[in-house]
């Protein structure tokens, strides 16, 4: 198994700023994602573009976007390197005083989402559109760009048209695959973010074990776990913990308030934690009391599977060779779902990106990768998970790794060889 081996200097270190130790550097890290963006923007032919997606925005700007779609923030990054952020009054002024590497912050018109919508008036959802699009021109002019191509990276075709009639050249082919090639491929410090984030996500497995007993419900359990992962400065953006038949298949209501029982499987997914707006995506299965032979040999069948998966990553391997790690239908128990091809197995079995988003690239999944294969690059870091029922039961795991120049830096250190017992 060629692992990747981490000098120890690169070790999980403090969520604190100190002056005594170097540590995540967000003022290096805000630089070097504006400039691969802005880089890729130029090579792309572009010379502006209108971000909406919040983990974009967050990109270019460092702000602390945590939703999906702008409808009351939006951003513009300029070819010369300039940013123009337009954001909500209180939120505007708050970035004026805190945000010094930002020099042009104005307010924004939410001409998308609810707001609009709650008017309860056609006219005022078309004001509202027309003012932000005006915005939005009025800037283009203000740096001498309106005339020039600029990139949008939420299609939204009434916005569009209202930023047409402003007489903006606006391209919605391009510029998702700019800010999607700009964020691929992780620098350092993202990569220590995410680090950090398995660290945290480890503290609330730790929750797990000290709180899951026999009586206790999934939801208390799972509120034991988000104080730990707050304590430690966490966004809590998901996650969930589930029990005993609830795991096979996993239940549609994710974490409920089912009482625990003595034999149960417990899985926790810390999904959508984030760190500085870097998600995980965790896996990790416990027993209450020890685990049966048929749970115990449905475990080691997941773990295997995900560890062949593993094995297959490294820079210029391509996403059909390595899904072909995965289980195929038969070994997905399609069966069991009455399912007859991989694409209607979503979350099943597969890998996926994680950023500042959940879900980035790559995606690794026998229902698109064998037809639709692309390569993977070093600096890249997902999340690898497989499952298996075990007795109307079910066993989850799952690893965040990074791909490194000789094999794959394993982030996540909850013990994987076998199923966490917990004692009771």
């Amino acid at each position: 198994m060629t692992f990747y081996e981490r000098d120890f200097m690169e070790g999980t270190r403090g969520t604190m700023a100190v002056d005594w130790e170097e540590r995540i550097d967000t003022k290096r890290m805000r630089n070097e994602r504006k400039e691969r963006a802005l880089e890729r923007m130029r090579d792309a032919g572009l010379s502006s573009m209108l971000l909406l997606s919040d983990p974009n925005i967050r990109y270019v700007t460092g702000l602390a976007m945590t939703g999906g779609s702008g409808a009351d923030h939006y951003s513009l990054l300029l070819e010369d390197g300039n940013v123009v952020h337009w954001d909500t009054a209180d939120h505007a002024s708050n970035q004026r005083f805190n945000c010094p590497w930002l020099n042009d912050i104005r307010y924004a018109c939410p001409g998308l989402g609810n707001v609009p919508r709650a008017s309860g008036s056609r006219s005022a959802r078309r004001f509202l559109l027309d003012k932000m699009a005006e915005t939005v021109a009025t800037a283009l002019d203000d740096y001498d760009l309106k005339g020039e191509s600029m990139g949008l990276d939420v299609g939204n075709a009434g916005l569009v048209d209202a930023l047409e009639r402003q007489g903006v050249d606006v391209d919605t082919e391009t510029c998702g695959a700019v800010m999607e090639d700009a964020r691929k491929v992780k620098t350092e410090d993202e990569i220590e973010c995410l680090r950090m984030v398995a660290a945290i996500a480890e503290a609330g497995f730790q929750q797990v074990v000290e709180n899951a007993r026999p009586g206790k419900r999934e939801s208390e359990v799972w509120g034991d776990v988000t104080r730990e992962l707050w304590r430690h400065g966490a966004f809590v953006g998901g996650g969930y913990l589930t029990s005993g038949p609830n795991t096979w298949p996993k239940h549609q209501a994710n974490t409920t308030d089912r009482m625990m029982r003595p034999g149960d499987l417990v899985y926790a997914d810390m999904y959508n934690i984030g760190y500085l707006g870097y998600r995980s995506c965790y896996y990790r299965t416990f027993s209450l009391g020890e685990p049966t032979e048929a749970q115990q040999d449905a475990y080691e069948t997941a773990r295997d599977n995900l560890y062949d998966v593993l094995e297959r990553i490294e820079p210029g391997a391509t996403t059909d060779e390595v899904s072909q790690g995965f289980p195929d239908m038969e070994g997905e128990h399609a069966d069991w779902y009455d399912a007859d091809d991989h694409w209607q197995m979503t979350t099943n079995h597969w890998a996926h990106g994680l950023g500042l988003q959940l879900y980035e690239v790559p995606l690794i999944w026998r229902g698109i990768s064998e037809d639709h294969p692309i390569e993977l690059e070093e600096g890249m870091v997902m999340a690898v998970e497989t499952q298996e029922p075990a007795e109307r039961q079910g066993v989850r795991v799952e690893e965040m790794v990074v791909v490194r120049e000789n094999g794959v830096e394993v982030l996540s250190q909850w013990p994987v060889e076998e199923i966490t017992t917990i004692d009771y």
